[in-house]
């Protein structure tokens, strides 16, 4: 079965491909766009596909639209409810249900020769469930936990996987929604709702829970398997920040409150999940499980041995999870996912004609990671483009930024680099064999889903990657799937003791992570990086300003 997930409803539109049970493709339409989370989750918006990344996944598969057995929508309109009657103030949600239902007709008008029969609405929460329980390895007796701010009328689903079926269990019914809760607060501190919750998690690190006793009243579990979470007085707790407003105390102070909130309910949904199933294995999924803080604790205090959160947590994951859901149903035993590496990649020879047709400088050195480690060892900052770009918010050693961490100074270098709030922490890349000896925390943690508490021994010694709290959100790096990365890793350590290297998303604030030759290079030429090491080549910015300053002459 050649099977195409497609989300497109809120936020994050995306597709993925998945022939006879294996993903072969999956990527944001971000990535092509350029538009940061593809668009805005607003029901005018709600008819835009993620048309460039569907026909991209095609092409990657040598596969035309009439190809295809079959065309995963993940998002049902026959569940949903009247916006009032799910207590959302929300009066243009009506229009997001008629694009949902006119959407196998957009799909044929967006990929021609799309037979519009083929197109199944997938349920938004299962199609979370299944991007978490099917693509986790090890988890065909397992339990799955989704929670974000909305699908059709619920905004949790707790459920089980035995082998190649999905049993949904329980449902938290609108308006409760510890996600919108959240997006809520991330409005009112004067970030982006839907686009910076990761902002508020950050902020909290920085506050002590001191209104958690209040936000108890309006959330909480109930005991049976969902919560109550809505109606938060905000302005009672604290004054709104302006986006351009500095943050003040109070600020961090209710972030850090929301966030214990948070994490008591979901530690509450896990330890009743686990008595229903006694399983050993949980998965997680939806926008929810992006909060690495909370991971971290479901890992550490929760009843399961193993935690696996889908990289592609959010939205977009449901492209992949829809297409592995409808794979399961006939029959084509889903495979796990081996690695977030599933978007766009080039080979050495095009990546070089794109630099020759830039007419930049650049080399080719013997060995492109013992370059960059020198470069690191320099206390340079390196843009790193290498290989297939990942699914998911998180630079994983595709798309990423790096720098030595032994200087503290890195981390208000790095944060000017890409034009964000100082407050914001960048994260460590470690070889699996060495992260024990570094981080305290769930291992291996190859997503950079979970935080880690540092070694006392080790905090002064990478100080740009240790937080505030003394924890880091550790990626670790396995040298049979990223040999690359861990041999630039080996040479940095070689050279300066340390092996962990800087690592951190190749973009700027409000931009979608870099993601062809030509973003890597507007990218290098208009921040302040050293290196820019794309496939086998090294662009330096010295080499390419001196050719600038030659050729005015």
């Amino acid at each position: 079965m050649r099977i195409l997930g497609i989300n497109a409803l809120f936020h994050d539109p995306a597709a993925a491909l998945v022939i006879d049970g294996r993903t072969v493709a999956a990527t944001e339409e971000e990535r092509f766009s350029r538009r940061k989370h593809g668009k805005r989750p607003v029901p005018f918006s709600a008819w835009e596909l993620p048309e460039k990344a569907a026909a991209w996944c095609l092409r990657r598969a040598g596969l035309r639209p009439e190809d295809l057995d079959a065309v995963a929508y993940s998002y049902d309109p026959q569940l949903a409810r009247p916006a009032e009657a799910m207590g959302l103030d929300d009066p243009w949600d009506h229009l997001r249900q008629t694009y949902a239902r006119e959407a196998p007709r957009f799909l044929q008008a967006a990929l021609p020769g799309l037979d519009p029969g083929i197109v199944r609405f997938v349920p938004h929460h299962m199609a979370h469930a299944a991007s978490g329980a099917f693509a986790a390895p090890g988890a065909e007796d397992s339990s799955v936990l989704v929670l974000d701010g909305r699908g059709e009328r619920a905004s949790h689903l707790a459920a089980r996987r035995t082998r190649d079926r999905l049993e949904p269990m329980y449902a938290q019914e609108l308006p409760h929604s510890l996600g919108l809760v959240y997006e809520e607060l991330t409005d009112h501190l004067g970030f982006l709702r839907s686009s910076d919750e990761f902002k508020v998690m950050a902020l909290a690190s920085h506050g002590r829970p001191r209104m958690l006793a209040e936000l108890r009243r309006h959330v909480y579990p109930t005991g049976d398997g969902g919560f109550r979470a809505t109606a938060v007085p905000w302005h009672e707790l604290c004054p709104p920040r302006g986006a351009e407003e500095a943050w003040t105390q109070d600020h961090a102070d209710v972030a850090a409150s929301a966030q214990a909130v948070l994490e008591e309910t979901l530690l509450d949904l896990v330890r009743w999940l686990h008595g229903k199933t006694h399983h050993s294995v949980l998965t997680l999924a939806g926008g929810v499980a992006l909060n690495c803080v909370a991971n971290s604790r479901i890992a550490r205090e929760g009843p399961f041995a193993r935690v696996w959160v889908q990289p592609a947590a959010g939205d977009a994951g449901t492209a992949l999870g829809g297409a592995l859901l409808l794979a399961a149903g006939q029959g084509d035993g889903p495979e796990p996912m081996t690695g977030a590496d599933l978007g766009r990649d080039w080979s050495d020879a095009e990546l070089g004609a794109w630099l020759k047709t830039a007419a930049v400088p650049f080399e080719r050195p013997p060995d492109i990671a013992a370059t960059v480690a020198r470069v690191l060892a320099d206390n340079g900052i390196v843009a790193w483009f290498q290989g297939r770009s990942e699914y998911g918010p998180r630079a994983l050693g595709h798309r990423s930024l790096l720098a030595h961490p032994g200087h503290a100074g890195n981390l208000e270098r790095l944060n000017d680099v890409k034009g964000r709030e100082q407050f914001r922490p960048v994260a460590p890349m470690v070889s699996v064999d060495r992260a024990a000896e570094i981080f305290d925390g769930p291992l291996p943690s190859p997503y950079m889903l979970f935080v880690h508490d540092v070694a006392r021994q080790w905090r002064d010694r990478i100080p740009a990657v240790v937080h505030v709290d003394g924890t880091a959100r550790i990626q670790t790096v396995d040298p049979a799937t990223e040999p690359l990365v861990a041999r630039m890793l080996g040479e940095f350590e070689r050279l300066t003791g340390l092996p962990v290297v800087v690592n951190t998303s190749l973009n700027t604030a409000g931009r979608p992570m870099v993601d062809d030759p030509r973003d890597a290079l507007e990218c290098f030429g208009s921040s302040p990086v050293d290196l820019l090491a794309i496939g086998p080549y090294a662009v330096r910015r010295g080499d390419l300003f001196r050719g600038a300053e030659e050729r005015e002459v």
